[in-house]
């Protein structure tokens, strides 16, 4: 067992310090077999805390490790429902099985997967966390004999040491996968990395898009919550894919409002900004159409949005109470942008976009003329984009 002392001792310094879980989880396998453990491939699953991610792991095989995520979806498939990691988890003891005479009705798939591959033998067990977290991790051999008591007894002795090493990388992808879910990718960054603080903001130049979905109040009064839900889901998906894909964040939900913004740093220009805007608001559009093409199909009316685009200095940062933040971007350039998605409804165009952004995109947007909006004293001239469905 001094193998299992040495690679514990590393695992809980160098292994822990290093932050990398491909680098660990290969060096946890390659010390193993060192020692007798006959590995072919090595699973280590993590659980995640997260809305849309469930799991995360790393798989290791002679040839490569990567990483990979899991979502809930997965969780409701056969991938899952049947496995070794429903079972462990739900039992909460480690479970060993000869993959040889599997059975094809009882057995799960995966079994039979690494069967056909040369596996002869499979233990799953478990890692347990500080915060009293479970996660699973499994091991498959080729050897002929299996995988002897001495093997398994090896593998557990060097748990606790892997344990040490990635229960804080787990504990660090959980928080910042959060706070990108929530935040998006560049404010989640300013806040991981504290730069944002109660009360602090940032300035800088940036497109702003605001989005709307139209008829929301009476939909709400006349569907059910689950279809009001669905739709709201599907018109979010639609809008946020097209923004991220666009190289935008979005910054916040607000009931059926979608705040969006095209960051102008890093080199980026402000003409090349209001392109990628004036690309997602017509990709919004086209993943719009594609959504009430199924709605169709099922006798439900069409959604309907409308896009307002404009540019120019804007401040965020978090605001709130000491103990209840928000993360929020302000500014005249973001009210402006609320404004003229309103005149969208009056128009007739699903996207406007104002002078600051015309002006950078001339080829993209044709003038719809002057129109008043609340807290401006002068009529503004407001700039459609050019296309079908815009």
């Amino acid at each position: 067992m001094d193998a299992v002392t040495e690679l514990s001792r590393w695992m809980m310094t160098e292994g822990r310090r290093s932050g990398d879980p491909v680098k660990v989880v290969s060096r946890f396998c390659t010390e193993l077999i060192a020692a007798g453990v006959p590995l072919w491939r090595v699973n280590i699953g993590q659980r995640f805390a997260n809305p849309l991610l469930i799991a995360w792991g790393v798989v290791w095989t002679p040839e490569s490790t990567e990483s990979y995520d899991v979502t809930h979806d997965v969780m409701l498939t056969d991938s899952y429902v049947g496995s070794s990691f429903e079972y462990i988890l739900a039992h909460r003891r480690p479970l060993h099985k000869s993959l040889r005479g599997l059975d094809p009705e009882a057995d799960h798939i995966s079994y039979h997967e690494f069967a056909e591959a040369g596996g002869t033998d499979y233990y799953a067990t478990l890692l347990y966390y500080g915060d009293e977290s479970m996660h699973g991790c499994t091991f498959v051999t080729q050897s002929d004999s299996g995988f002897t008591a001495e093997n398994l007894q090896m593998i557990e002795a060097s748990l606790p040491g892997l344990s040490c090493a990635l229960e804080p990388v787990t504990m660090r992808k959980s928080s910042r996968s959060l706070l990108r879910t929530y935040l998006g990718d560049g404010p989640s960054d300013a806040v991981w990395n504290g730069s944002i603080k109660r009360g602090e903001r940032t300035s800088l130049e940036a497109v702003v898009m605001f989005t709307d979905l139209r008829g929301f109040t009476a939909l709400s009064d006349r569907a059910s919550e689950e279809e009001v839900f669905e739709t709201l889901n599907t018109y979010f998906d639609a809008v946020v894919q097209a923004v991220e894909e666009a190289g935008g964040d979005v910054l916040k939900f607000m009931g059926d409002g979608i705040l969006s913004i095209f960051s102008v740093a890093d080199g980026s220009s402000r003409a090349g900004q209001c392109r990628q805007a004036a690309r997602a608001a017509q990709e919004a559009l086209s993943g719009l159409a594609r959504v009430n093409g199924t709605r169709a199909e099922t006798g439900r009316p069409p959604l309907d949005i409308g896009i307002g685009i404009n540019a120019g200095r804007v401040s965020y940062g978090n605001i709130g109470s000491p103990g209840r933040l928000d993360f929020t971007v302000l500014g005249a350039a973001v009210n402006l942008a609320s404004r003229i998605e309103g005149l969208t409804k009056s128009t007739g165009h699903s996207v406007l976009a104002s002078t600051a952004v015309a002006a950078a995109a001339p080829d993209l947007f044709a003038s719809c003329g002057y129109h008043s909006v609340r807290g401006i004293s002068d009529p503004i001239e407001v700039f459609c984009l050019r296309g079908p469905g815009a």
